[in-house]
């Protein structure tokens, strides 16, 4: 059976949760494998409209195990309010859900030392969610880091925390000038939070390799996107974490060779959120009216998308790092209405053109984006479920996003509700 990966192809809000709620129905499991309570993922289907931070959004179908992997930074507050909330809508979390004992955890210190350290950025602040996953993701890496499986055995727990809060009240009596966080106070939350996910807390790269190893399909659901990815992204302005394909392997502890096919989900436009470059960025008008029509606002945070024409350029290199071998795109009912609509295919810095992300920071910072235009539509495309049924230029617009991405469109949706979704080729039923 096949196992998928789903990845955001530009940066972030593509519509992932419901591409990977609509693969979800032909999977045995489904994998979060990075990032944190900073993501936000909505579906919406006949019985309600569920809001997904870090559970993936597969949990709406019953039965289908669904998984947080190592690779993510776990807020058990934020965490179990979500559960609660799923739980009120009749979603059955608790049978079906598992934490990696290796995931780490975002502790009280993380986010103040996230919101204080923007503060001090000023101009070159990067517009995080202030939920503390930047300074988690350093502690992983710094070695200093408290896991899920830390957070089981009340000792080693305390006496991590411990070593951490006397450097951490360092930090916050000196630098910030704020006061000390209190040792007692964290310890007994948190071995409060432990003691109702505990149950939820395993081996979850032995769980997912038994599952593969009975022929059973394991969707792999990413956070955020390509252009966010730490190590890939428009660096510093990224994520934390690899939010690429690469990151499923790393953040669940399932090999490379365990990998069927990677989708990648892509706006019909392209949006972003925070600081950082954005080579087709509309800042009157049509920018504010593809805000408005795609309700663009953050599921998470509430804030404010900014907004632009579709980027080939950085769809293509999308295709590049991740391996794509589809790509569903989103949000096409927005274009509707449109009398001509823009494709960036190159950008041009100091009179040269590039056709691929330039490695100088400047370069895209200053680059001005060289548009094809496109014919618009005047029949409306929401609702509709057959790719025969789009209009012309609605079809030869799908057609340019294959040409100048190298890659074939595998789904299109025409709206916010499961149902209104053309699929061409469903990549886990066709391998079936």
């Amino acid at each position: 059976m096949p196992n998928i990966v789903i990845v955001g192809t530009q940066w972030g809000d593509e519509g992932k949760g419901k591409i990977v709620h609509l693969l979800a129905n032909d999977a045995d499991m489904i994998v979060r494998y990075q990032g944190g309570a900073n993501a936000g993922h909505t579906v919406i289907n006949d019985h309600a409209q569920y809001t997904f931070h870090m559970i993936p959004s597969g949990i709406v179908h019953p039965g289908k195990t669904c998984i947080l992997g190592n690779g993510m930074v776990i807020d058990p507050a934020a965490l179990l309010e979500e559960i609660f909330l799923l739980e009120s809508q009749q979603i059955a979390v608790r049978e079906n859900f598992f934490i990696s004992h290796r995931a780490h955890l975002i502790l009280p210190y993380h986010r103040a030392i996230e919101r204080e350290n923007e503060k001090l950025k000023g101009p070159r602040r990067i517009g995080t969610t202030g939920r503390g996953i930047g300074p988690s993701y350093a502690d992983k890496m710094g070695r200093t880091g408290i896991r899920m499986g830390d957070l089981l055995d009340p000792n080693c727990f305390r006496e991590i925390l411990k070593a951490n809060l006397a450097e951490m009240n360092l930090f916050f009596n000196r630098l910030y000038d704020a006061e000390s966080m209190d040792l007692d106070g964290i310890f007994e939350t948190y071995c409060a939070y432990g003691k109702r996910l505990k149950n939820h807390v395993t081996d979850v790269s032995l769980l997912i390799n038994n599952a593969i190893d009975q022929s059973k399909t394991v969707l792999f659901e990413g956070a955020q996107g390509t252009h966010l990815d730490v190590d890939h992204g428009t660096y510093p302005f990224v994520t934390s974490s690899n939010s690429t394909a690469g990151g499923a392997c790393t953040g669940t502890g399932v090999g490379p060779t365990c990998i069927n096919e990677v989708v990648g989900v892509t706006k019909a436009y392209t949006t972003r959120v925070g600081s950082g470059p954005f080579p087709t960025e509309l800042t009157g008008d049509t920018g504010n009216g593809l805000r408005t029509r795609g309700n663009e606002f953050g599921a998470t945070t509430g804030r404010p998308r900014r907004c632009g024409w579709y980027d080939a350029v950085a769809v293509k290199y999308a295709v590049r790092v991740n391996g794509l071998s589809s790509l569903a795109v989103t949000k096409l009912d927005v274009l509707d209405g449109e009398p001509e609509i823009k494709i960036c295919t190159s950008y041009l810095h100091d009179g040269k053109h590039y056709t691929d992300i330039p490695i100088n920071e400047a370069a895209i910072n200053s680059c001005e984006p060289v548009y094809e235009v496109l014919e618009g539509w005047d029949h409306p495309t929401s609702g509709i479920t057959s790719y025969q049924k789009l209009p012309d230029p609605a079809k030869r617009f799908i057609e340019k996003i294959e040409a100048l991405a190298g890659c074939k469109v595998d789904i299109v949706s025409t709206g916010s509700h499961e149902k209104e979704t053309i699929i061409r080729r469903n990549p886990l039923a066709a391998k079936k």
